[in-house]
């Protein structure tokens, strides 16, 4: 019982402290990540990560197809089969998702 008193005690006097500092605090952790993700250097460098990891996607993609080839289940096959028709040749890759 006395572990548990000392623990509620610490809990209450943390969230007493961190309360006090806590929104000022916040407010500059955001306004610094805004300025981090406004830097053309940095979505110049996210946008590069994301063409990457696209291409890997797709090659990930098409060297399980071949590998699986007619091992999947024929549910699975025809409900890979409706989404792609239903993406269609919009300018999509083989995920669905857009290139740009």
């Amino acid at each position: 019982m006395r572990y548990r008193l000392v623990f509620i005690a610490g809990l209450a006097l943390g969230y007493v402290l961190g309360t006090k500092a806590g929104r000022e605090r916040y407010e500059q952790l955001r306004k610094s990540a805004r300025q981090v993700a406004q830097n053309p250097a940095v979505r110049n460098t996210a946008e590069t990560a994301a063409q990457q990891g696209r291409q890997f996607a797709g090659k990930a993609y098409h060297a399980v197809s071949d590998r699986v080839g007619d091992h999947v289940p024929d549910s699975v096959a025809q409900r890979v089969r409706s989404l792609r028709e239903r993406v269609g040749g919009n300018g999509a890759d083989d995920w669905g998702t857009s290139n740009t």
